[in-house]
């Protein structure tokens, strides 16, 4: 993929704004809608946004101090995705409503936990903390920018693929989040199909531990860059 940086800017913050406005309907919603479970092993609205909580902790912080270390550049040269980090983005993009299904590390995966409507407050001030690094970005170099990934820090990628890989994570997330409030109302007739209209099984080469079931049933999902053999040499 390669285009400039204000196209590529543009596109993440309007695919933020809309998870921004999805999850902000999700305040209005009751308790037991917030933590309705499709069945015991699934996730429920607020656990698939404690999810992006815990990769934003890791992501937000990493992009902004690489942001901090360069300086703008007037123009910006234009934005080339690498090999690895091109495939990355494009197998968590939510695709005609269908995304990808795999296998959460267990650093991740926020089953169980105990949460309350400060999860969304907490996303939402993520969101906007994302925003603000998106309009930093415009003048930087999203290519010799290095940004290191959350499994090692052995292994970094091109700052233009880490934006594209973060935005389209929570993207697939939020649209988790909405199906299973789709379906809070109607259990029976969830739980009999044992599947759901978006997702579809893939086992992409090179990627570790992908799940072989498409459920939105099941709470596990992409362990976030992680390589069965020895790290690529080009990012």
């Amino acid at each position: 993929m390669q285009t400039d940086n204000n196209t590529l800017i543009d596109e993440l913050l309007g695919l933020t704004e809309h998870s921004t406005h999805a999850v902000q309907k999700f305040k209005a919603l009751r308790p037991d809608q917030l933590n309705f479970k499709t069945d015991p092993k699934s996730w429920s609205i607020l656990e698939c946004l404690e999810h992006l909580n815990l990769y934003g902790d890791f992501y937000l912080k990493e992009l902004e101090k690489s942001l901090l270390n360069q300086m703008p550049i007037y123009p910006a040269p234009p934005y080339k995705s690498g090999i690895i980090g091109n495939y990355f983005a494009n197998l968590m993009k939510v695709k005609n409503g269908r995304i990808v299904k795999m296998k959460t590390p267990a650093d991740k995966n926020p089953a169980g936990s105990q949460l309350s409507v400060t999860t969304i407050d907490r996303f939402l001030k993520q969101q906007e903390m994302l925003k603000s690094l998106l309009n930093q970005a415009r003048n930087i170099d999203l290519v010799k920018t290095k940004v290191p990934i959350s499994l090692t820090k052995y292994i970094k990628l091109r700052l233009g693929d880490t934006f594209r890989f973060f935005v389209y994570h929570i993207e697939r997330h939020v649209l988790q989040a909405e199906n299973v409030l789709k379906h809070s109302n109607s259990p029976k007739s969830w739980a009999s199909t044992g599947s759901a209209t978006g997702l579809r099984q893939a086992q992409p080469p090179g990627f570790d531990k992908l799940s072989h079931r498409a459920s939105t049933s099941s709470a596990t999902e992409a362990p976030i860059l992680n390589f069965e053999s020895n790290p690529p040499s080009k990012l």
